[in-house]
């Protein structure tokens, strides 16, 4: 990323939860600790079935009395019934601020000029009573900015960043072998360890229960994790989802997201897995790359 570019999440949704019972009421739900979070520190996390497959996933930052959650806009709406369904009794107050609030990302390289900036993924700061924080999931993606929407254009003016096409942090996302969008695309299709979460700082293997914890810990303990959720690089042709990904004639994978940024579901243990490969589907040529942050 250009040092002075900054991308308008537009497809981005804030929500905020306060009240006496949130803390609990987020521990016994998300994979990740709530306790991580507070005002120098944010987290990636996820929202499981209670079979473990992904249902959710988001970032949650403290913000005054409460917690601002980033999720992706096509998924705010369900995610808000979620919480509240799991709410029954509970003190908390969900809200939605997506109308109030954006989400603006920029540069690694730009988050580390702050004076307070420690280069440390989920690291938080506040810039004019706004949260900056270094994207938890991996800090190549560089730094969120969660702002009143008022408030935007002076704030970017002022520190100098220049709004860019969006398109471009997408692809850089998808170059990283991150998902940036379509998420409800892979809703109970794949296990949320499969989406990468442990090497995106999503899952906490040393709390206590949660939903869908009894699965995650068991593919993990068992080491059964045989597939997981890769980039795909389309050569020619047209994909679709669900379809088979084949490598020597032998199906190595199934395409969940199809669209512009895609991504399959692979079995990278097979033998038949080889990145050098040039993979097929019945329309399609295609690359596989496992990101270099997976061991």
């Amino acid at each position: 990323m250009n040092i002075k570019n900054v991308y308008i999440l537009d497809d981005r949704a804030v929500l905020y939860l306060n009240g006496e019972d949130t803390i609990d009421f987020l521990q016994n739900l998300i994979s990740n600790d709530i306790n991580k979070v507070n005002n120098n520190n944010s987290c990636f996390t996820s929202l499981l079935s209670p079979q473990g497959k992904f249902l959710f996933e988001f970032i949650i930052i403290k913000h005054k009395s409460g917690y601002l959650i980033d999720c992706e806009k096509s998924q705010a709406d369900s995610l808000f019934k979620q919480l509240s369904m799991y709410k029954l009794r509970s003190k908390v107050e969900i809200l939605n601020l997506s109308n109030e609030f954006v989400v603006a990302a920029f540069s690694y390289e730009k988050f580390l000029t702050f004076d307070e900036a420690k280069d440390i993924p989920g690291f938080t700061l506040k810039y004019r009573e706004d949260p900056i924080l270094l994207d938890p999931r991996n800090k190549q993606l560089g730094a969120r900015l969660i702002i009143n929407l008022e408030k935007l254009y002076l704030s970017l003016k002022k520190l100098d960043l220049h709004d860019s096409k969006l398109k471009n942090y997408y692809s850089f996302s998808h170059k990283l072998g991150i998902v940036p969008k379509d998420l409800n695309k892979l809703q109970n299709k794949l296990f949320g360890i499969e989406c990468n979460y442990e090497e995106l700082n999503g899952i906490d293997f040393k709390k206590g229960c949660y939903v869908g914890q009894e699965n995650t810990a068991r593919i993990k303990l068992k080491n059964k994790l045989s597939k997981r959720l890769f980039a795909i690089n389309l050569i020619d042709g047209k994909l679709k989802e669900g379809e088979s990904i084949y490598a020597n004639g032998s199906e190595i994978g199934k395409v969940l997201i199809e669209n512009d940024y895609p991504f399959a579901l692979i079995k990278y243990l097979d033998k038949n897995f080889d990145e050098k490969l040039i993979f097929k589907t019945k329309d399609a040529n295609l690359n596989i790359t496992k990101p270099d942050w997976i061991k």
